[in-house]
């Protein structure tokens, strides 16, 4: 099983297969737009600017489910990165990423790397998993890691 098994909606609620993504190096966040965190977005934006062209993409989900961070629709939260952050790279519909209605792919990554938590859950806005480009899941980094300190994990995989 890999990640290309799943699919995603767009905010425009069109269903995209990740395995459009193989071969590439993804980094996949849960994230929002009103957290002290959101300046990661930035962050991740510099990423895929320096590293695309060697076959990496971002995939940002939208979540609701801390501290209700975004609140708008999926199409504002899209709206919002590209104003705020200039972001470029894939910003999916909201989804939940904990409890019954976690999407299957969150729930597919926190089997892959469960993290410190009791029950694997995701215990906030920007949680990052590092994807090889053969779909595994290889690496889980926590909300308040910055996107910087992927960079040997991630060119490793390059």
């Amino acid at each position: 099983m890999s990640v290309y098994e799943f699919t995603a909606a767009t905010p425009a609620n069109k269903e995209v297969s990740l395995e459009e993504y193989k071969g590439k190096v993804l980094i996949i966040a849960n994230t929002a737009s009103k957290c002290g965190l959101t300046p990661q977005y930035g962050d991740l934006e510099k990423l895929y600017k320096e590293y695309r062209e060697q076959g990496l993409e971002i995939l940002g989900f939208p979540c609701n489910q801390f501290g209700a961070q975004e609140p708008g629709s999926s199409e504002e939260a899209e709206i919002f990165c590209q104003v705020n952050f200039g972001v470029t790279f894939p910003v999916f519909a909201k989804v939940d990423v904990n409890g019954e209605g976690a999407h299957p792919l969150f729930q597919y990554l926190k089997e892959q790397q469960p993290g410190a938590g009791e029950d694997s859950a995701i215990q906030w806005n920007f949680t990052k998993f590092l994807v090889n480009r053969d779909g595994q899941v290889v690496e889980r980094f926590e909300p308040k890691t910055s996107p910087e300190t992927m960079v040997q994990a991630m060119k490793d995989l390059l």
